[in-house]
């Protein structure tokens, strides 16, 4: 039986992120790799389950503390097709498992999320963008608003008690008050997590598309930055933790998983489509489902490596580092990198000091309030240039 919860043990720690590329449709901002193949589910879990078994020595035996499944839209899985992917994790790995999410779209949030809890599920992250159906309709997502305040009541009668839900600022036409509207309403839900985004226009995109056209033009720079600011002291207020640029939670309720990436810690990523780090390479599996198949049939998994250079390392640090609110620990940067890097980067982050976009306290460097809105700007004057 697999444990609802485990200890930890003091040491390194890893994370494992499964792929569900399954869709019901579209959404036109979305550029992760995604079908609405969906008869090949049952297929597709038992490919992954292979995956896992072929690639149980990429973490080097480390304890997995989480456990995410991304998509795409997870909730398309019955809990008869996820409980073998994680069965196969638990035979096969080192789980001392704090922390298992699973992606949840509003319009399947129903009795299964009992069984899901059953499965040792304890955290869901509900994509619910807005609370506006007109918006919601423009991004193409299946549910309404008010199907997505009933998701998150049927979560918490599921007994889930760790609840994360996304919301998307910065629609075309979007007024500030609409903005503010949908902010509060996130709040009057009373989960732990919220993460907050401004839409995107990811080249090959449908969004992108309309914006090339001219069907769509994007909202004023300023417009956006003033949602970010209320964003961010109406969280204040309700008691959230600005924990990241993009997210807030209540005290104790950090997404594990998503730290760990901005913590730099390994992580093996199963499915099509899906990355994985072991700290020193990026591997890429193929994003497309027919060859990941195909891939399963013969117990091997041809992927895309990436070896980091000693640069490329460091600007990955810096840049995860100075999205969080603890930012860069100095003498990890110059302990791991040396002083070459360490003084570039003090050198380079001077300006930013002076200006007060920077702060630096008991070794730590961080992003001020000042600075979070020109954050793009402070990361990019801090990466290495040969």
């Amino acid at each position: 039986m697999r444990p609802m919860y485990a200890s930890i043990r003091p040491f390194s720690m890893a994370g494992i992120y499964i792929h569900i590329p399954f869709c019901k449709s579209r959404c036109i901002y979305c550029g992760f790799f995604s079908t609405t193949s969906l008869s090949l589910r049952d297929e597709y879990v038992r490919a992954v389950c292979r995956e896992l078994e072929v690639r149980r020595d990429y973490l080097h035996g480390d304890p997995i503390k989480t456990i995410y499944f991304g998509g795409g839209t997870p909730s398309l899985l019955s809990h008869q097709q996820i409980s073998p992917l994680l069965d196969t994790v638990y035979n096969i790995y080192n789980v001392h498992a704090r922390e298992i999410t699973l992606e949840c779209n509003p319009d399947d949030a129903n009795e299964s999320l009992s069984q899901l809890r059953a499965l040792g599920i304890n955290r869901l992250s509900m994509g619910l963008q807005t609370f506006d159906d007109k918006r919601l309709r423009f991004l193409h997502r299946r549910h309404t608003a008010r199907q997505a305040i009933e998701a998150v009541a049927q979560a918490k009668a599921a007994g889930f008690d760790n609840i994360s839900i996304d919301l998307m600022f910065g629609f075309p036409g979007q007024t500030l008050e609409q903005w503010k509207a949908d902010v509060e309403r996130a709040i009057a839900l009373d989960v732990q997590h919220l993460s907050a985004y401004s839409l995107m226009y990811e080249e090959g995109t449908a969004l992108d598309k309309l914006r090339a056209a001219g069907t769509i033009a994007e909202i004023d720079e300023e417009v956006s930055l003033a949602m970010y600011e209320y964003l961010m002291e109406a969280m204040k207020r309700a008691g959230f933790e600005h924990y990241e640029i993009s997210n807030f939670a209540r005290p104790g309720k950090r997404s594990l998983h998503n730290s760990s990436y901005w913590k730099g810690i390994p992580y093996l990523g199963v499915g099509a489509g899906a990355h994985s780090f072991d700290g020193q390479t990026r591997q890429a599996n193929p994003d497309f489902l027919v060859t990941y198949l195909q891939s399963a049939e013969k117990g091997h998994f041809p992927a895309e490596i990436e070896s980091l250079s000693r640069s490329e390392q460091y600007d990955e640090f810096v840049f995860t580092a100075l999205r969080t609110c603890e930012g860069m620990n100095l003498e990890t940067l110059k302990n791991t990198y040396g002083t070459l890097f360490s003084d570039y980067c003090l050198q380079n982050a001077k300006k930013h000091l002076q200006q007060g976009r920077l702060l630096l306290e008991n070794g730590q460097m961080r992003l001020s309030k000042k600075g979070l809105f020109v954050s793009n700007d402070i990361m990019s004057d801090l990466m290495w240039v040969d």
